[in-house]
């Protein structure tokens, strides 16, 4: 799906690959557990969620063709190093090649670090 020009995160999940759907659908109940549904919208052709009184979204999620992405907050990614170790991720980026590869479970703590951070604001530095 690589970007959508879906207009809400609703049709974009319409559009997912029905093999990956059903994580996804995961993914996205574990985010809106989090930041709540009002911080769900489209972000660069992608499902993000922005909390209150932050410039940019806190988390994101999309389907490439390739893998399935998720960007977490630097921040959080930084304080789950050991856990992502050995997992193809890059300073906020986590990229899955199969659906079953993501776990869940992390992507929980992930989301749980990133909604307790303080908001970052802009020229904060992150």
């Amino acid at each position: 799906m690589a970007q959508s020009s879906a207009a809400t995160v609703d049709a974009w999940m319409a559009e997912a690959d029905p093999a990956r759907a059903p994580v996804l659908a995961k993914v996205r109940e574990i985010a809106v557990k989090h930041f709540g549904p009002a911080a769900e919208r489209m972000s660069y052709g992608m499902p993000a969620y922005v909390r209150p009184g932050d410039a940019a979204p806190v988390f994101a999620f999309n389907s490439q063709k390739q893998y399935i992405s998720l960007y977490v907050s630097p921040r959080a990614h930084a304080l789950h190093a050991e856990a992502l170790k050995g997992l193809d991720a890059g300073k906020s980026c986590i990229r899955f090649r199969k659906p079953e590869q993501i776990d869940l479970a992390l992507v929980d703590r992930l989301l749980a670090t990133s909604a307790a951070l303080s908001p970052v604001t802009p020229g904060s530095g992150g």
